[in-house]
């Protein structure tokens, strides 16, 4: 029964739908819709949810949501009416029953806003159509749920199932990210960005508050310092009883992934188990690198990273690399380049998959995906120490831990020590400092949307976005270098130029503009066949990032490349203050069934197509 819980996470609403394609598009993860609404995921992508009421996948992740949710409502009431509750194995999976309850809550907060709860299993006789609930308290009852149960889990060292079912790092890690987003922002009905403190009386509502005991002190959490105090208190929980190093090269931990290895003590604390044996999952269709054709099988990717977010990288920072990718293959041994608005997630790559999936289709790579890494612990600390006493010592340390993984030994003073101090003047630079490091660190693993939402500075990110995409484009077509915006990026490359040596691109710029262009600079179908193995091909680049669209009269203007102006077409607040329209509409068959539901306010622009 339980495992029939997780079972929910093989369907297509959850492995290609509420993982990643939906998790767009930020100033990190993005992929490009087309000119106008389609009615499609491509609708969530461009922060126009609200058109989708009518769109099928809606309705099914919506329902996928409830009946994992009434699954674990049954095994939590079946295992507590047991005789033999009190056995550890019992008590570890009404754990893992609360995570997952927890984590598709999560979801739907997330994706819809106040939704409705259920804490009981359906039975005959029970009122299924019930209003909507804060999503506060929903968080709130979560969070108490996890502070019960945590202490009876087992670690991920202490069952054969290991990382690939919810343990206790990964409860403790949950306790904290819930109470982050307890404490932060979210969209209300009147569709403007509140706190909970902002608009609810936490004081007297004890359905908004948390019960819990740290190093024997009893504790309440009710409004947003609380709640960040918990979440310092939970991720200072899990260090001491289960501190480790990072693991020091980060690509290998997205390698474990794609060859199926998967490390205890390490640095991802819970992912989802997709079943190497069974074909299960998309990671490494839908995300990863682009693959057009090889022994393999193939891709559809439908999660991309933004230009402005490769560009933000320090040269030096191994994570840059490891996450983003500038090539494709079309072949087990050939790659090919990608464009600077087709950027991928390197961290899968379906080629070092130990078989083929399945015949019948490229789907099902068996590749898991990381809910919970314990980097994002530290990070955790980080921000929520920084929050309630400002870059203290222990904040600055915690992100140094997480820096000094990126960088080589030689760079640590400069890049880490003296990064992270010189950051620190304040709680907004350093909290800013935190923000730019979740990117880092997370590229591609999804988490930026939500994020963003729980600081309130979604609107503030899309328009430096865009500011920064159009003056890349502008400094590489010399245009406006008068002015500072555009002049600071008047060395970042304009053309990429690359050779290919037995299949494999090579490039020799990545960042900035060459000194010298190379001399035999060639057509790129010729670059690496015989006569031309060192030649190179020239990609464009920055100056993909702007256009010059000339009259039939002659007359030449500029504007946004397409990609800056579809991406983010759903939010129209050129200040960036305004609520960004994130949430998806309810699915019209729950509506029109409902005496309660309906998708009137929280900012939804609604219509249809």
């Amino acid at each position: 029964m339980v495992l029939g819980v997780y079972a929910m996470f093989a369907q297509d609403s959850y492995t290609s739908r509420m993982s990643n394609a939906w998790m767009q598009n930020t100033d990190v993860e993005t992929t490009a819709p087309g000119a106008a609404p389609d009615g499609s995921r491509r609708d969530i992508w461009s922060l126009q949810g609200g058109l989708l009421s009518g769109f099928g996948d809606v309705n099914t992740a919506w329902q996928h949501n409830y009946v994992a949710i009434d699954r674990a409502n049954q095994c939590i009431e079946g295992i507590k009416k047991s005789p033999v509750a009190n056995t550890a194995d019992m008590k570890m999976m009404l754990g893992e029953c609360y995570c997952l309850r927890a984590y598709r809550y999560f979801l739907l907060c997330n994706f819809w806003g106040d939704v409705p709860y259920f804490r009981d299993a359906a039975k005959a006789g029970m009122a299924l159509d019930i209003p909507k609930e804060d999503k506060n308290i929903i968080y709130s009852g979560m969070i108490q749920d996890l502070v019960n149960c945590e202490p009876d889990m087992y670690f991920a060292d202490e069952f054969s199932d290991g990382i690939e079912r919810m343990n206790r790092e990964y409860a403790l890690g949950m306790i904290a990210r819930l109470s982050l987003f307890r404490a932060g922002y979210g969209v209300t009905v009147d569709g403007t960005m509140k706190r909970a403190d902002d608009y609810l009386d936490v004081a007297k509502n004890d359905s908004l508050a948390v019960k819990y005991t740290i190093d024997g002190v009893a504790k309440v959490a009710r409004t947003s310092a609380d709640y960040y105090q918990l979440a310092k208190d939970y991720c200072q929980k899990l260090i001491t009883l289960k501190d480790r190093p990072l693991n020091p090269n980060f690509a290998s931990i997205f390698t474990n992934e794609c060859t199926w290895n998967k490390p205890v003590d390490d640095d991802v604390l819970y992912e989802v188990a997709f079943g190497a044996t069974n074909g299960g999952g998309d990671v490494g269709w839908c995300i990863g690198i682009p693959v057009t054709s090889s022994s393999k099988g193939t891709t559809t990717i439908q999660t991309g990273l933004t230009p402005s977010y490769y560009f933000s990288f320090d040269d030096k920072d191994t994570r840059r690399d490891a996450t983003v990718s500038k090539i494709q293959y079309d072949g087990d041994n050939d790659q090919l380049t990608l464009g600077v608005t087709g950027l991928a997630i390197a961290k899968w790559n379906r080629l070092l998959l130990t078989s083929a999936p399945g015949a019948s289709s490229s789907k099902g790579t068996g590749i898991n995906w990381p809910l919970m890494r314990y980097s994002d612990i530290l990070l955790m600390l980080s921000e929520a120490e920084n929050q309630l006493n400002g870059p203290t010592q222990l904040a600055k340390d915690m992100l140094k831990r997480v820096r000094s993984r990126a960088f080589a030994a030689a760079d640590n003073s400069s890049k880490v020590q003296h990064y992270v101090d010189s950051v620190g003047g304040s709680k907004l630079d350093f909290f800013n400092a935190i923000v730019d490091e979740r990117a880092w660190e997370f590229g591609g693993e999804c988490l930026r949307k939500f994020d963003l939402v729980r600081w309130n500075n979604y609107g503030t990110k899309i328009i430096q976005t865009r500011a920064t995409l159009d003056n890349i484009g502008k400094a590489s077509l010399g245009i406006d270098l008068d002015k500072s915006e555009v002049a600071k990026y008047a060395n970042y490359a304009d053309v990429l130029y690359y050779q290919k040596k037995a299949g494999i691109i090579v490039f020799l710029n990545t960042k900035y503009k060459v000194d010298a262009v190379p001399l035999n600079v060639v057509d790129a179908t010729l670059v690496g066949t015989t006569g031309y193995e060192n030649a190179y091909a020239a990609l464009n680049f920055g100056k993909s990032l702007y256009q010059k669209i000339t009259a039939t009269d002659g007359t030449v203007s500029y504007a946004s490349a397409n990609y800056t102006t579809y991406c983010w077409r759903g939010y129209t607040d050129p200040t960036g203050i305004s609520a960004v329209p994130y949430l998806i509409a309810l699915p019209s068959t729950t509506v029109s069934n409902s005496k309660y539901l309906n998708n009137n306010g929280y900012g939804l622009v609604t219509g249809s197509n």
